[in-house]
């Protein structure tokens, strides 16, 4: 079963580009809500401590028990919504989202509240793991860009607005209660606009659906007619071979995914190492009060937005070359925003370390640090998912759950120290570790950029050795093309390099004479059969 024709008004990529933006917005909406779930009690933790009699090592565990839902949620979210769909698990996720905010604004101890936190970080974070299928299952490459844009803007704008809200909240003496109310309220509106707004884009999913109606519709007739995910293997074992299995064994076999997890993971860290930095730069340095302090939180939403609209300049080339390269432009080109945002992120964090150490500085110095670095980390999260996305193709959705799993462990893990570190090593010094690690990883988009295509080659699910299996046809009519002239071949052929050989010089002749079509197209040649059979040109051989 299929779609009637390429212009099937059922089909997601096909409805109005209004329908689409309303779905996109109210997508962005929701994840913006669940990010600003995970740091909107940050500033009320010295009130839940008081209350609850924690000691202050425990008191930042309700951020990270939040995070360590994200850490759980992509494994049942992701494959779930490939069984039944994105609108079901949308469903059954914000719901029980919307439950478990209850007990943590009626907690009244320890327990009670770390618990609830868990749950609500496990069940809110399947926005997080499926609005970007979503953008992908209605926009073509080409057009997707601004969308992804205001999606990566939620969730990089939620956790800065949190403390801002919960600031003012508290200055003006409302309970820190009310804070998880607030929530609620604006939880139940995001769902309520979820129900009626947002139906199902999966293709497979609604595939299926259309193969039931017509088996349905003639039981006889359509007896044998089955969408291509009714075919796809659900048992146990299959399930868990592309859970689990497959996301943790490209994480240890794929460099290009590793690296870039461990640079994400870093900044996404960084993200949240703030929320504990910032009190200790502007309230035990600067005295600032709860609400001043959350102010400051808006140089961080500029710096994210801003990163945003820089990787919209930075990507205006690409539709260009997706036409160019018949769909399959080289991944690579998706790295220019994480070139620009890694030396960012460096300067940013010198910045505010030398700044916001001496009381003496003007706060607005360590404030224009956040800037550069909530731009920067928009631009290295944008750009490296974009990467992994281009390079992985089919195999993304595992590429996306592993990234996922470790960049939540480790912003899980960076609250649980900051506030010693900061504290201990002084802001300079503490600046100065964050930015000497961040410069160790700025090469990496830069090697990515100039080896990406040489390291894919070696790639066991980089789709380019997949194609190398079908290029039997190419292959022949590149024979074809050679066999015509000698002086084509003359003209379109280099030498074959010197290799140092141990087998005798005669054996080597018999071979080479044996090897008809022993040849080593250039570089030319390359690039024109890269252009029309959309093959990539680290990948061909032919022999």
């Amino acid at each position: 079963v299929d779609w009637d024709g390429p212009d099937d008004p059922a089909n997601p990529r096909n409805w109005s580009l209004a329908k689409k933006w309303r779905i996109t917005c109210i997508c962005s909406l929701i994840t913006f809500n669940i990010a600003l779930a995970s740091t909107l009690p940050t500033s009320a933790t010295p009130f839940i401590r008081i209350y609850m009699g924690m000691e202050k090592e425990v008191s930042y565990l309700i951020t990270t028990m939040f995070l360590l839902g994200y850490v759980f949620g992509p494994f049942v979210w992701g494959p779930g919504s490939e069984l039944v769909g994105r609108k079901a698990m949308f469903y059954v996720s914000m719901v029980l989202y919307l439950i478990f905010i209850i007990p943590s604004a009626l907690a009244k101890n320890t327990a009670t509240l770390l618990v609830s936190r868990f749950l609500t970080g496990f069940f809110g974070c399947a926005p997080l793991a499926l609005v970007g299928g979503v953008i992908a299952d209605m926009f073509p490459a080409e057009g997707r860009g601004l969308a992804a844009s205001l999606f990566t803007v939620g969730v990089f704008l939620g956790p800065s607005v949190g403390p801002i809200i919960a600031g003012y909240m508290l200055d003006n003496a409302v309970s820190w209660r009310w804070i998880f109310w607030l929530l609620l309220i604006f939880s139940g509106f995001c769902v309520a606009m979820l129900f009626l707004f947002v139906p199902e884009t999966y293709e497979p999913t609604l595939l299926k659906w259309k193969a039931r109606r017509l088996r349905k519709a003639d039981p006889q007739g359509n007896a044998r007619l089955y969408a291509p995910n009714e075919r796809e293997d659900w048992s146990p074992a299959g399930v868990f071979h592309s859970t689990i299995y497959r996301p943790f064994h490209m994480f240890f076999t794929e460099p290009i995914l590793l690296l870039v997890t461990v640079y994400v993971s870093l900044v996404y860290g960084i993200l949240y190492a703030l929320f504990s930095a910032i009190p200790v730069v502007f309230v035990t340095r600067r005295n600032f009060s709860i609400s001043h302090m959350g102010l400051i939180f808006i140089a961080v939403s500029i710096g994210t937005t801003l990163g945003a609209f820089i990787n919209i300049v930075l990507s205006a080339h690409y539709p260009r070359l997706i036409r160019e390269w018949r769909g399959f432009p080289p991944p690579e080109q998706r790295l220019l925003g994480a070139m620009v945002g890694g030396p960012l992120m460096v300067v940013g964090a010198f910045w505010l370390g030398w700044t916001g150490e001496y009381a003496d500085v003007h706060w607005a110095a360590p404030a224009g640090s956040l800037i550069l670095i909530g731009a920067s980390i928009s631009l290295v999260f944008m750009s490296f998912l974009s990467y992994l996305v281009d390079t992985y193709l089919h195999y993304s959705a595992s590429a996306f759950s592993v990234n996922t799993t470790i960049r939540s462990l480790v912003a899980a893990a960076f609250p649980l120290f900051t506030t010693q570190m900061f504290t201990e090593l002084g802001v300079n010094w503490a600046g100065t570790l964050i930015g000497l690690v961040c410069l160790v990883l700025v090469p990496v988009p830069f090697l990515f950029y100039k080896y990406g295509p040489r390291i894919r080659t070696s790639s066991g699910y980089a789709p380019c050795i997949v194609r190398i299996l079908q290029c039997d046809v190419v292959d022949r009519m590149l024979i074809h093309l050679f066999r015509t002239s000698r002086s084509l071949r003359r003209s379109l052929t280099t030498p074959r390099p010197r290799r140092r050989s141990r087998t005798p010089r005669s054996s080597r002749r018999k071979r080479r004479k044996r090897s008809k079509y022993s040849f080593k197209v250039s570089r030319h040649v390359y690039a024109w059969v890269r252009r029309v059979t959309i093959i990539e040109v680290a990948s061909l051989r032919t022999n």
